[in-house]
């Protein structure tokens, strides 16, 4: 079980260095238009976020 969480989490920071790796510039641009965003609107995307994500691992299971 902790290999399988050890792989999950090593897995978000590959894909989470995507983008800051092949594009820094647009990268920067993307966080300032976050840091904007109201917090309503942030909590409402953290849980479509985690709804899908949970979604997805039911349909992979």
């Amino acid at each position: 079980m902790w290999q399988e969480i050890g792989i999950a989490l090593s897995l978000v920071l590959v894909i989470e260095g995507i983008l800051p790796f092949l594009y820094p510039a647009r990268w920067k641009e993307m966080v300032v238009m976050i840091a904007d965003v109201d917090d309503k609107t942030m909590r409402l995307m953290g849980l479509a976020s985690m709804l899908v994500g949970t979604a997805l691992l039911y349909l992979i299971h």
